[in-house]
């Protein structure tokens, strides 16, 4: 999150001046609603450009973009000879596009103030900096020019750092310098040892980052953004308990309804979503609401997905999302996480419909999707669209070893073309060998290409099964008809084949009589054999 610029005359004495450095403080602290309160107080008593240069920066910084327009557009009217209103007028039209226009602006504030004005310099620095629209070799020329003229002030020190930054994100080393000498400053000061922390972050050095962050803390524990700073560095590090004790004490310093949309919205990206739930219901009784809250309740309802109320929820809170959501707003993600829900609900063909549209909207979504849709259409044994959407997705790339396993079973089961299934499962057992569920399969096909033993085709998939499941899970729902079809197919080739064996055939018989000592076959085989 941007960092607001403190600017020098925050310094100077009187009510008026303490009031505004309050309110920039809150500002800083990530308080925005609190400071919008004394923001407005303030310039009802005294709307000069400056103060309504900062209650537009509150906003903008709030996320506000609409509400600092308007308030930086009023402050530039009511007060015409400020050069913080020339800036606030170039920063309006900076952040709209019109470059041109706006440096009229810079150039006027800081002609006006003889080029000698740091705070002046500061704020257009931070507009190059903070803005879609960045210039930052023009920001570092103006901040060390700022530098030079206020070199005590650590704001000017902090945007260079960050300007810095920003022009070689993969070199941290001028930034660092610019951060130290805020400490060369103030030693205490939060927002230059969180600057640097947010360094390390960035190199992934949990040790240093975390050590600086605590190091804030200590020095100023109700400096909030170091403890948001520290949860995502603890979720970064998926270290989600850490994570919500700093999150909860940062509410503790900031507790308003902004604060806790975004802890849930870094619950929501730390994939906590049981967390997101009650903090999204609890913002929405309060009236608090909006189409990305209900964006991040469907997912989190599915998710989460404790019951089938879970799922009823979220269903509700999609038909909300489409209601509230912007046509251009709409994701894949959207219908796909809609369909996921039916599913679960039990309504897949309406499942299906949601998914289609999901997968319709760009490839990525086809191919992430391709598998969902074809579960559902397996479990309506509509084999031939299996077939279809595996086909597909075959042609465009490579598919997983459990996508060809489950367009192998479709193959099977539907247009029963074994060929192709055998094909298939080949595929899955190349990709993982391990899978013995395809060897079965491959067996099973062997059956149809050899159903008189002639070539006894199903012997080395079988043997597959019976080397790759494990003794002491032979006896599991699952495994035990797959072994127990393996053995007595084994067993019988070493008493009918040519490499006949009475000695191997016993061990595969042993196996089906452990498993079902009731078996009649394996009862049979041991009578005739005297065993």
């Amino acid at each position: 999150m941007k960092k607001i610029a403190v600017f020098a005359t925050l310094l100077c004495t009187g009510l008026q001046a303490q009031t505004l450095k309050d309110a920039v403080y809150k500002t800083d602290n990530e308080r925005f609603s609190e400071a919008s309160s004394e923001f407005k107080a303030l310039v009802a008593k005294e709307p000069t450009g400056v103060n309504y240069f900062y209650f537009g920066e509150n906003y903008y910084e709030w996320g506000e973009k609409d509400s600092a327009l308007l308030i930086w557009k009023i402050g530039a009217e009511k007060d015409l000879v400020s050069p913080m209103s020339s800036v606030a007028k170039g920063k309006m039209l900076w952040i709209n596009g019109n470059k041109d226009a706006a440096k009229v602006e810079f150039t006027k504030a800081l002609t006006s103030t003889k080029n000698k004005n740091a705070e002046v310099m500061r704020a257009i620095a931070e507009t190059y900096i903070e803005s879609e629209n960045k210039s930052l070799d023009e920001a570092i020329a103006l901040l060390e020019t700022a530098t030079k003229l206020d070199p005590k002030n650590e704001d000017g020190h902090l945007l260079l750092g960050d300007a810095l930054l920003e022009k070689t994100p993969t070199n941290g080393s001028p930034a660092i310098v610019s951060y130290k000498k805020v400490l060369e400053i103030n030693p205490k000061s939060p927002r230059g040892i969180v600057r640097i922390a947010k360094l390390y972050q960035r190199a992934q050095n949990f040790e240093e980052a975390n050590k600086y962050y605590q190091e804030a803390k200590t020095l100023d524990a109700t400096y909030a953004p170091a403890y948001r700073e520290n949860a995502e560095l603890n979720m970064m590090f998926k270290q989600n308990a850490k994570a919500i004790e700093n999150w909860k004490k940062y509410l503790e310093l900031n507790n308003s309804d902004d604060a806790r949309y975004r802890f849930a919205t870094a619950m929501y990206s730390g994939k906590q979503y049981c967390e997101v739930i009650p903090e999204i219901e609890g913002l929405q009784a309060k009236g608090f609401n909006n189409f990305y809250m209900e964006r991040m309740l469907v997912y989190s309802y599915y998710e989460c997905g404790k019951d089938a109320d879970f799922a009823k929820k979220g269903l509700s809170a999609s038909d909300r999302f489409f209601q509230m959501a912007p046509a251009e707003k709409v994701i894949y993600k959207d219908y796909k996480y809609r369909g996921l829900i039916l599913s679960k609900s039990g309504s897949d063909s309406l499942a299906i419909i949601e998914l289609e549209k999901a997968s319709s909207l760009n490839e990525e979504a086809a191919k992430e999707l391709a598998p969902d849709i074809a579960k559902l259409y397996t479990k309506q044994k509509k084999y031939d669209k299996v077939i279809a959407i595996y086909e597909a997705k075959k042609a465009s790339g490579a598919l997983t070893a459990t996508e060809q396993f489950d367009l192998g079973n479709a193959y099977f089961k539907g247009p029963k073309d074994y060929v192709k299934a055998d094909t298939a499962y080949a595929s899955v057992l190349a990709l993982s060998p391990s899978y013995y569920p395809a060897a079965y399969y491959r067996a099973r096909c062997a059956y149809i290409f050899d159903p008189n033993k002639e070539k006894w085709m199903a012997k080395p998939y079988l043997e597959k099964v019976i080397e790759l499941v494990k003794p002491e899970e032979r006896t599991s729902k699952s495994n035990k008809p797959l072994v127990m079809e393996s053995a007595k197919y084994l067993g019988d080739y070493y008493v009918n084949s040519t490499e006949k064996d009475i000695a191997k055939a016993k061990s595969f018989w042993n196996i089906v009589k452990e498993l079902d000592p009731a078996d009649k076959q394996a009862e049979a085989f041991f009578k005739k054999y005297g065993l």
